[in-house]
């Protein structure tokens, strides 16, 4: 378990969730909230121009905050996570709406938070991310990370695609069906859960490889591999779409080749001392309702 702290509590970074109603109210309310701790707060341009107020690029906001806020449920933070992957700064989601995996502070919450964050009672979770790219066989390069998931799918529904997938340069299945997940343990309890994959507990470090619907009559199953590994696919005769975290969609052709390895630091997700992951899944996931 890391023992990280912040160096200095003085400046927030926000991004806000796109299309709510409801978002300009509550991000007033907790921007109030965290001057009234002496916290200043920054407002990424884009959120900004989506309420009608001022607000700095996003760069500038990353540069000068000590920790950066999503204000929204789990999507809005996996994507402020991936945007400012490049500053290592520390991210915290307040929730906007049910208690999410990831964005875990409620509005009614963000007072004692603020407390104990200058009271040293939370913890900063070092989450793996995948760092990948896609090698276009025109020799095009994309470069991108993921802090959840990295999907293969057809672009038309109900067509099948085949990805052949190879670990550390050697070919090791082909998978016939619906799609491919390549997820983080993070990502484990998202769209991995719902086909099937295994829950891995988030601090694990390894590749989550689970088929979808698999149209194969031999037993496909999901594959846990460490991050040592290097994991490279492609979508023979088919044509596929790549979506990382279910946010960025990239066009697959034959002879496009996708890479997968581990990035080399992970997501930092600030969390309050006492949140507890097994208890997150019991209630999410309604487990032990039948006792």
């Amino acid at each position: 378990m890391s023992q990280e702290r912040l160096e200095v509590i003085k400046t927030a970074g926000f991004i806000l969730k796109p299309n709510d109603s409801e978002i300009r109210t509550l991000y007033e309310r907790i921007r109030g909230q965290f001057e009234a701790k002496g916290i200043r707060v920054l407002l990424a341009e884009r959120s900004a121009k989506m309420i009608g107020l001022e607000g700095v690029s996003f760069d500038a906001m990353c540069e000068e905050s000590d920790f950066l806020v999503s204000l929204g449920g789990d999507g809005t933070l996996l994507s402020l996570v991936r945007r400012s992957y490049g500053y290592h700064k520390p991210v915290v989601g307040i929730n906007a709406g049910n208690l999410g995996f990831l964005a875990d502070v409620t509005i009614d919450e963000v007072d004692i938070f603020l407390e104990q964050l200058f009271s040293g009672e939370y913890r900063i979770d070092n989450r793996m991310m995948i760092a990948g790219y896609i090698k276009k066989a025109s020799g095009a390069k994309i470069d991108f990370f993921a802090l959840n998931d990295v999907v293969i799918t057809s672009p038309m529904p109900s067509k099948m695609v085949k990805v052949n997938a190879s670990i550390d340069g050697e070919r090791f299945n082909s998978y016939r069906g619906d799609g491919l997940i390549i997820s983080t343990p993070t990502g484990s309890t998202a769209y991995n859960l719902a086909a099937g994959g295994p829950v891995v507990y988030p601090l694990t470090e390894a590749f989550i490889i689970t088929p979808v619907m698999a149209h194969s009559l031999t037993n496909q199953r999901p594959l846990v591999v460490p991050t040592d590994f290097y994991i490279e696919l492609d979508a023979e005769k088919y044509d596929a779409i790549a979506s990382i975290d279910g946010q960025e969609r990239y066009e697959l052709e034959e002879g496009d080749v996708l890479h997968l390895g581990g990035a080399p630091e992970g997501a930092k997700l600030l969390h309050r001392k006492e949140r507890n992951y097994f208890s997150v899944l019991r209630e999410k996931l309604h487990w032990g309702d039948n006792l």
